[in-house]
């Protein structure tokens, strides 16, 4: 199997009947957010990830087989880019499906605690992956945590309050998908699509699937996932409605959409 085709089998058919099956409002809340969220996060994830994924290619730590792939940009094939692209639309549709489906949210009281835990949690681990480069067999998982670590340690400092509010949401949202990759990773490994290293990588292969890669799918999820809901919901929203609210974008209804009317007027952070 080749790259492109793992996209054809796996990627493309559950994200085209994810964007078949949602409903509108989409995310339950329509606005210009909602529909600019998608390809905002989409680019966002090709920026971030493109110099440091170069970087692994660079390095050996992963590598793909002979003849899998159409051609390279930098060190990355061509389809490691649209993959940028897929995995983050797949997720946040799914989030979307998602998201209108749990629980409400709640008035809930901004928490210094809370938020100061959020950060120091995602550093700590940003920190550790730093001096896990200093060991082989470590490199690959130190350099995961040290690049997706201090993001999700900004996503809680931004947006604490409203992640733990609506944290059945980003679970849900985050776990599916996480596993469904997890598998469809399985197989492309397999069949020699792509390989990790073994001098970079700990050995430790749950299923066969190696640790780093099942945290790699896990962690870029959940910075999709809270990225997409801090999107949605960070922020003054009231003084937004008339954006938000934009008819054509909003079947033409000038209300604020149901998601947003629980949060509170000073929700500002």
């Amino acid at each position: 199997m080749t790259y492109l085709a793992f996209h054809l089998v796996f990627i493309l058919p559950p994200l085209l009947l994810l964007a078949w099956l949602q409903r509108q409002p989409l995310a339950g809340m329509g606005g210009v957010r909602a529909w600019l969220g998608l390809p905002l996060i989409a680019l966002v994830a090709t920026i971030y990830t493109t110099p440091w994924d170069n970087y692994l290619v660079w390095r050996d730590v992963w590598n793909y087989g002979a003849g899998r792939v159409i051609g390279t940009i930098g060190y990355v094939p061509v389809e490691e880019y649209l993959f940028f692209i897929l995995q983050p639309l797949l997720t946040g549709l799914w989030f979307y499906w998602v998201f209108p489906r749990t629980t409400e949210p709640v008035k809930q009281e901004d928490s210094a605690w809370l938020r100061a835990s959020g950060i120091v949690f995602w550093l700590v681990l940003s920190i550790a992956g730093a001096f896990m480069l200093q060991s082989d067999k470590t490199v690959y998982m130190g350099l995961i945590l040290a690049w997706a670590g201090p993001v999700l340690a900004l996503q809680w400092g931004v947006g604490a309050k409203q992640l733990w509010a609506r944290k059945d949401a980003w679970l849900i949202g985050t776990l599916i998908p996480t596993v469904y990759l997890w598998i469809a990773d399985r197989i492309a490994i397999g069949q020699g699509i792509w390989s990790i290293s073994e001098t970079y990588s700990i050995g430790f292969k749950p299923f066969g699937l190696p640790i780093e890669e099942a945290t790699f799918f896990l962690i870029t999820n959940l910075l999709v996932v809270q990225g997409l809901l801090l999107f949605l919901l960070v922020g003054n929203m009231r003084s937004l409605l008339p954006l938000i609210s934009f008819p054509i974008l909003n079947n033409g209804r000038p209300e604020l959409p149901k998601a947003l009317a629980q949060v509170e007027p000073n929700d500002t952070v």
